[in-house]
């Protein structure tokens, strides 16, 4: 359980009875867990990944970051240099550590209270170490295919949220995304977050997220120049910096999109295999019947706001 107006690992919390949420329910009438002007805090109830993949015996996720230029159409940009955030004890299923954070909880702000928290690394390993490591353990094809799926659930999720977003084209957002990945390889979205930390625990995080804010404006604002809301087209590649081009937000690629997908007979086909809601091929083109994403599915998702 975690609640939906804090950051940074606070207020979270592991139950494996419902009979636990009765108790804190009638604990939380009197205790910190109640605002005096808003009454109860809004939480958020997530399925806990029991079987998260392992290296060293710990656990761990991803922080990817992505930018979004635009929602109508959808113009998005993954950050290449993300980063795995590792806990400081190993992985353990017993119910007697439940409460132990630091076995469950990356979170460096509660990670570097630990007594085995290493100050010189911060507990972080590159995307690009993680899928070095994967390549030399799991295999080349099955990693591809975890990272295939990854960007995937980045695209759909925001494809979930556009016609509820304001789109304003004075305005751009980077987002935390928090992907943890199974032991088969599966990856799974725990949230995203619209104002992610900037700073820097290590000498390594510093340059990384300089690195971040700067390849982000030289994209937001092309040439330097004051952004102009008629300025549309896509910047060319040597302006991405470590971005990648997750969805371009043309009018020519969603024409193509569209197109490709009626000639593969799947122009309003669901990945369930029945038939999609009239529209929802209008701003989430799926893709070809056969290939390892139409087979995936959709990963479930949880939000809060």
């Amino acid at each position: 359980m975690k609640p939906c107006g804090k950051a940074q690992g606070k207020g979270i919390f592991l139950i494996n009875k419902l009979s636990q949420i009765k108790k804190w329910s009638r604990d939380s009438r009197t205790s910190t867990f109640v605002a005096a002007s808003s009454g109860k805090e809004a939480y958020v109830i997530s399925l806990y990944i029991d079987n998260p993949l392992l290296i060293g015996g710990k656990k761990f996720d991803l922080r990817l970051y992505v930018l979004v230029t635009t929602y109508r159409p959808l113009k998005c940009y993954m950050y290449k240099l993300g980063f795995c955030r590792f806990c400081t004890v190993k992985y353990t299923p017993s119910t007697s550590e439940l409460e132990n954070m630091f076995v469950h909880l990356t979170n460096v702000a509660i990670q570097k209270h630990g007594d085995d928290y290493n100050h010189v690394h911060g507990g972080k390993w590159t995307v690009s170490n993680l899928r070095l490591y994967l390549e030399s353990t799991r295999g080349k094809e099955v990693t591809s295919r975890l990272f295939d799926q990854i960007h995937w659930i980045v695209v759909q999720s925001l494809k979930a949220v556009a016609p509820v977003m304001n789109n304003d084209k004075h305005c751009f957002e980077c987002y935390g995304y928090d992907i943890i990945i199974d032991d088969k390889l599966k990856p799974w979205l725990i949230e995203v977050n619209a104002s992610p930390s900037l700073t820097s625990s290590t000498a390594n995080d510093r340059i990384l997220k300089y690195n971040l804010i700067n390849d982000t404006l030289n994209i937001v604002t092309p040439n330097g120049d004051i952004p102009d809301c008629r300025w549309n087209r896509s910047p060319p590649r040597e302006a991405l910096g470590n971005y990648q081009v997750l969805s371009p937000g043309t009018t020519r690629s969603r024409r193509r999109a569209r197109m490709q997908s009626e000639t593969c007979g799947a122009a309003r086909v669901s990945p369930w295999g029945r038939e999609a809601p009239r529209g929802v091929q209008e701003f989430a083109p799926l893709p070809p019947p056969g290939s390892e994403l139409f087979a995936a599915g959709l990963v479930p998702v949880s939000t809060c706001h």
